[in-house]
């Protein structure tokens, strides 16, 4: 089955089949978290649904995360 996973840092979405701890190559983060989005739907989406997706994602982990402190 393949995943995606989110980078918390830069938002870079990454595909994997078989991991379940990803880093992120663009920004070297050594944690992504796994998302929701299941692949299928994510390979029908456009390009600005897709940055649309990872905007809204940060915007609700960043506050998630902010509430936690």
């Amino acid at each position: 089955m393949i995943k995606l996973f989110i980078c918390p840092k830069c938002g870079w979405v990454r595909t994997v089949s078989r991991k379940n701890d990803v880093e992120c190559f663009k920004c070297s983060e050594t944690r992504m978290i796994p998302s929701r989005l299941e692949y299928v739907k994510y390979t029908q989406m456009s390009e600005k649904e897709r940055r649309d997706y990872v905007d809204s994602w940060m915007y609700i982990h960043k506050n998630s995360s902010t509430e936690a402190v």
